[in-house]
């Protein structure tokens, strides 16, 4: 099983970079698991084919000690299993704490183990790496981290500071930052400034997805580039970054 938590500025794609990677493997045979950690618990909509789901945190909230695993996810495209963390109360209560709470009820559910999953992927709040944020990478729940970045300026400046904090994590026994997925939005010089990133970082470039319209009409849509338009060249894009990253040691 790879476990692989995601990380990445807000607005930079993230969401829809890793919903499209598990619906591209789910379309081979794996079985997938994409894990929302952030508070809008909007990770997972376009996988979702108009369900409902209601974020871990709000069931624990309505049930306490009677929370099983079966109310934490439902199945989406392809047989994707889609989970969501929530957070708590707007206003009251701290994001990461929430975040970190959900992903330790999944834990005591031995969510792993009943659900076997290939591929688990932690589709991360990328602003923040402390606190709950920092889960995947505090208690052993993700064996590799990547961040996606453009070009532009804040979504590099994030990634500079994941980076500064893997080195941290590091020291502690962690992999490290493994790899970058360039999410390219057309700035001046932008193939520069990502491969200046990746210097910096000591960390490759795992895989490019260019400024795609097509990508943007199935995310309007609520719906994957592989549901909306199976034959499009993007599909393929997903695919094969989608494999660089669970074949990377």
């Amino acid at each position: 099983m790879k476990r692989i938590a995601i990380y990445g500025k807000g607005g930079i794609g993230k969401s829809t970079t890793v919903s499209n990677m598990s619906a591209a493997l789910a379309g081979k045979g794996y079985t997938v698991m994409q894990i929302g950690c952030d508070p809008k618990a909007d990770s997972t909509i376009s996988l979702r084919q108009g369900r409902e789901l209601t974020p871990v945190l709000d069931t624990y909230r309505d049930k306490i000690k009677d929370i099983q695993l079966e109310d934490m996810y439902i199945i989406g495209y392809n047989g994707v299993i889609c989970v969501e963390a929530g957070g708590p109360t707007p206003g009251i209560g701290c994001a990461g704490r929430g975040v970190a709470k959900a992903l330790d009820l999944l834990k005591q559910k031995n969510f792993e183990e009943v659900l076997h999953p290939d591929v688990v992927f932690y589709d991360v709040l990328g602003d923040v790496v402390c606190g709950g944020f920092s889960m995947p990478l505090r208690k052993n729940y993700a064996d590799n981290v990547y961040v996606i970045s453009s070009g532009e300026q804040m979504a590099i400046y994030a990634a500079m500071n994941l980076g500064l904090a893997m080195e941290n994590f590091k020291r502690r026994g962690h992999n490290g930052l493994s790899g970058i997925i360039a999410n390219k939005r057309n700035v001046n010089g932008e193939d520069e400034k990502l491969h200046t990133l990746s210097e910096d970082l000591e960390c490759p470039i795992v895989g490019t997805i260019e400024h795609s319209m097509v990508v943007k009409r199935a995310s309007d849509d609520a719906l994957t580039v592989a549901e909306a338009f199976p034959d499009d060249p993007m599909v393929d894009v997903y695919t094969k970054i989608a494999m660089e990253i669970i074949n990377r040691d």
